[in-house]
């Protein structure tokens, strides 16, 4: 462990802040592994003053690096990507050690950081713009874009370092530096992403500051982000109260935010389908990650005439789940981040079968090292109960029948959160039924695959309390740039729209 450790530049103590230099005077936190409770370093927050200068130092790299051809930029993200693909195992075992998912997931998640590199470097030659036509003679309209700022990047636990890359890759071609506030329970992912990005910068010789770091509380260092009009743009991964709370304060300055909140991810498994696949598709998507994946499946609407043999087909799969240490290729499920998030879990079980629900199997603590691990959860309910149509961000997954596509489709929406949704079917009717406008109403709806599982090609985001953003891939780079139209007159006169004249 301690050699993972030092091939990332990660020592025993570390400072939780970097804008062109490394500081941290502030409070120090121990990072605890949820595998085991052992402890892994410690880091030193920044404080409000050493915020103030690493955003300074942020904001000024900007002025230099949205003057860069972004080409140019575009090869500094390749490096980037180049120097992930060489520390991808070391750095997918950190992801590992730190918030507890298998090591396959880790490995995972560190491709996914190297393929939306690759993304962002073709990126870089196709930020188009349009040219339309104009209703004065001799005259030309063209829309371009041009980089933004300073973006504040807020993360969570469950996917420490992906998130940061799907934003980073995206802003740097754009032209914009980052400014990083990792979740308090995954520092030292943050800091070994940062030291990797410091190096390649370092390397072109441009101000390593295009990628910073500030480490401390949502609540002081999350805020100051939050609130200072030098961060352009926030995009905020997190809880649908943390996203209101964020969305709120960054509107109160007319800035801009993407915001990835919570998912209540449903799977319809309609009696003209193949169950193996609905079998898989659901299993992984309900007990990866530990359930703690926005994306997870939570809800599963089974036609009523397969519910009881689906049902008891799923509950043989979860009694045979192997739980355990996560580094290990027998475990297909590791612990949750710590232990307040088993808390949550049973107290979640408790009220599911106190407003109705049956418990199935699972949902138990296991006397395992750092007790972080539980037995994943299947419970049978008769609809959206109360309990159902929140985000319990462990593995629980609930299972209810349906009789028509349309009660389906209407379960499947029926929750306050639209990230992400699937169908499992062979019927052509009902997978374009729930493709349309008609169907699901997430920002994500998949057929014959699972609700987890998001490429990086295709915009991530959903509707409703999820939030709205977009990142990743297609057009999601247009929320990192600002928008300009210009006219530009070519006739030797001056001629007004709308047929408006003017005489002088």
């Amino acid at each position: 462990m301690r050699e993972i450790l030092r091939s990332l530049g990660i020592e025993d103590v570390n400072a939780g802040g970097f804008g062109g230099a490394w500081t941290g005077s502030g409070k120090a936190q121990t990072v605890v592994s949820p595998i085991n409770g052992e402890a892994l370093a410690t880091v030193t927050n920044v404080t409000p003053a050493e915020f103030d200068g690493i955003l300074a130092r942020s904001h000024e790299a900007f002025q230099t690096w949205k003057l860069v051809p972004a080409p140019k930029r575009g090869e500094v993200v390749k490096a980037l990507g180049d120097e992930l693909r060489r520390n991808k195992a070391a750095l997918a075992e950190l992801v590992t050690l730190e918030m507890g998912k298998t090591l396959r997931e880790g490995l995972g998640e560190v491709q996914e950081m190297i393929d939306i590199c690759d993304f962002a470097v073709g990126l870089s030659r196709q930020l188009y713009g349009l040219t339309m036509p104009s209703e004065r003679r001799q005259h030309r309209l063209q829309e371009q874009w041009h980089p933004l700022g300073v973006v504040g990047i807020i993360t969570a636990f469950n996917f420490p370092v992906a998130v940061w890359s799907w934003n980073t890759a995206i802003a740097l071609v754009c032209g914009d530096t980052v400014l990083w506030k990792p979740s308090s329970k995954t520092p030292l992912t943050a800091i070994a992403c940062t030291k990797l990005a410091e190096k390649v910068l370092r390397e072109f010789g441009y101000d390593p500051a295009i990628c910073s770091l500030a480490i401390g509380r949502g609540s002081d260092i999350g805020d100051l982000i939050n609130t200072d009009p030098r961060v352009a743009l926030v995009s905020y991964t997190g809880s649908i109260p943390g996203g209101r709370h964020v969305g709120g304060l960054v509107q109160q300055r007319f800035g801009r935010h993407i915001l990835e909140l919570g998912g209540n991810g449903a799977v319809i498994v309609s009696e003209k389908g193949n169950l193996d696949i609905a079998l898989r598709s659901i299993y992984f998507g309900a007990i990866g990650t530990a359930g703690q994946r926005c994306t997870s499946t939570r809800r599963v609407i089974v036609h009523r005439s397969i519910h009881d043999t689906f049902l008891a087909r799923l509950a043989e799969l979860y009694d045979r789940t192997p739980i355990g240490d996560p580094r290990g290729d027998e475990h297909l499920m590791g612990p949750l981040v710590d232990p307040g998030a088993v808390d949550t879990l049973l107290a979640a079980m408790a009220t599911v079968q106190a407003e109705g629900g049956r418990l199935v199997c699972g949902g138990e603590r296991l006397p395992l090292p750092g007790g972080c691990y539980v037995t994943p959860a299947l419970a049978s309910v008769p609809g959206n109960l109360p309990i159902v149509q929140e985000e319990t961000f462990a593995p629980i997954l609930y299972v209810m029948p349906y009789d028509t596509l349309e009660e389906a489709i209407a379960l499947q929406n029926g929750v306050t959160q639209g990230l992400s949704s699937a169908i499992i079917t062979d019927d052509q009717r009902e997978s374009e039924l729930f493709l349309s406008a008609a169907g699901s109403d997430c920002g994500i709806a998949n057929v014959n695959t699972g609700t987890s599982g998001a490429e990086i090609g295709g915009a991530f985001g959903g509707e409703k309390e999820t939030g709205g953003g977009r990142e990743s891939g297609s057009d999601a780079w247009k929320a990192y740039m600002r928008r300009q139209t210009s006219a530009i007159n070519f006739s030797g006169r001056v001629e007004l729209a709308q047929g408006i004249t003017l005489e002088l």
